[in-house]
């Protein structure tokens, strides 16, 4: 991790992606794997046994297993090697057993599930807060009258309700389209060598099975090696959501300037100062959402970029994709988790908003002045914001069913 990443990303999103971390969701593949066979007779039980028992991340050297996967070319092959040394050590029977019919990808990608499926929940929990927070705003300023701009210029009036809940749709959209690709996604590897589970003597299916039972992922029912559209297709989702938040902080920090002066980030010790000139307000949260705003798209391209892999395992493509994914999602939950601190505490001055509209008025014919600006407009633009408000506090908030 760079100096930089701290700031624009979260020390939660970090973690998960970090070394120590991955290499305990390996472990926890080893594990559910040993199990799982054990389970359907393909192993003894003693050796799932003693296999189980040495997946503990405590028990390994995770610099040295990350250091020499430069050399194998895979984090895995360090990984087992080192496991099997492990359960070695206590029952020398059971090391044929380790990684049994499974193969590097397996463990690797079931490992990635594990850990994007904890910074998804982040993600999410994050996103909800940020559009509740609009929508409450949106409540709030029903019907505040507020210049609305069209190519950077003062098109006529509409409420700053209406504004919020333009801001706070797409989030909630996202959550829902989120959560679908990350059902889709968030799958059990298992494949072996080719994806057929051929040392698995017919028993593969019910071994996955049981995996992703133990593991809380799903059971695509068949290997994904190079077959990356449900997967990449979270990733888009997520570089969707980066691009909305993108544009809430564009809006406020224009917004947020001296000369319009209509909104601004919540006022806190250390927050948004200047090295040189301490009386500047930064808006820091509007910054980090255009940070990610400027990083997803390229990392988005990438993991497409990367989905033309060669028959039934890439040589270069899927490595790319490990590179570029946790950076996708530390961006995606740096922004989100930026906005949602930000927004709950977003100063308005619905003053400074009617005396932009007054002083446009002042200058324009009489004529023009009352059919575009007339803070009344306000009003039928408020109806729309309550009533979209609504709706989108239902897909927020469902009711739960009786039980």
């Amino acid at each position: 991790m760079s100096v930089f990443e701290g700031f624009l990303s979260t020390s939660e999103t970090l973690a998960a992606f970090s070394e120590h971390h991955f290499v305990d969701a390996m472990l926890r593949f080893e594990a559910a794997l040993a199990r799982a066979q054990a389970q359907v007779g393909l192993i003894p039980e003693s050796a799932a046994q003693s296999i189980v028992g040495s997946c503990k991340v405590e028990l390994f050297d995770v610099a040295k297993i990350v250091r020499d996967s430069g050399r194998a070319g895979s984090v895995a092959l360090p990984l087992v090697k080192s496991l099997k040394e492990a359960v070695g050590l206590f029952n020398a029977d059971a090391v044929a057993y380790v990684h049994f019919g499974s193969t590097s990808q397996d463990v690797i990608d079931t490992a990635m599930a594990l850990v994007t499926r904890e910074a998804v929940s982040l993600v999410q929990a994050d996103l909800a807060k940020a559009a509740q927070a609009l929508l409450r705003h949106a409540e709030i300023h029903a019907i505040t009258p507020i210049l609305a701009r069209t190519l950077m210029q003062p098109a006529s009036v509409t409420s700053f309700g209406l504004k919020c809940v333009g801001w706070a749709a797409p989030l909630v959209r996202s959550r829902d389209r989120i959560s679908q690709a990350a059902r889709c996604a968030l799958n059990v590897q298992l494949g072996g060598a080719v994806g057929t589970l051929a040392q698995m003597k017919g028993q593969g299916s019910q071994v996955r099975r049981h995996m992703a039972e133990a593991l809380g992922l799903g059971d695509p029912g068949a290997t994904w090696h190079t077959q990356r559209d449900e997967w990449v297709a979270l990733g888009c989702e997520l570089g969707i959501m980066v691009g909305s938040l993108g544009k809430i902080a564009k809006d406020i920090s224009l917004m947020g300037q001296w000369e319009v002066g209509e909104l601004a980030e919540p006022s806190e010790p250390d927050r948004g100062g200047s090295s040189a000139m301490p009386y500047k307000r930064n808006p820091v949260a509007a910054m980090a959402a255009l940070a990610a705003a400027e990083r997803a798209p390229q990392r988005v391209a990438a993991l497409l970029q990367a989905m033309s892999q060669e028959h039934e395992r890439a040589l270069g493509a899927w490595q790319a994709e490990l590179g570029e994914w946790p950076q996708l999602l530390m961006a995606a939950h740096g922004s989100v988790r930026a906005l949602a601190g930000a927004l709950p505490g977003l100063q308005v001055d619905a003053a400074r908003m009617r005396s932009n509209i007054d002083r446009l008025r002042a200058e324009l014919p009489r004529d023009a002045a009352d059919e575009w600006f007339d803070p009344a407009l306000a009003v039928p633009a408020g109806e729309i914001a309550l009533a979209q408000a609504l709706v989108l506090q239902a897909r927020l908030n469902p009711p739960q069913l009786a039980r």
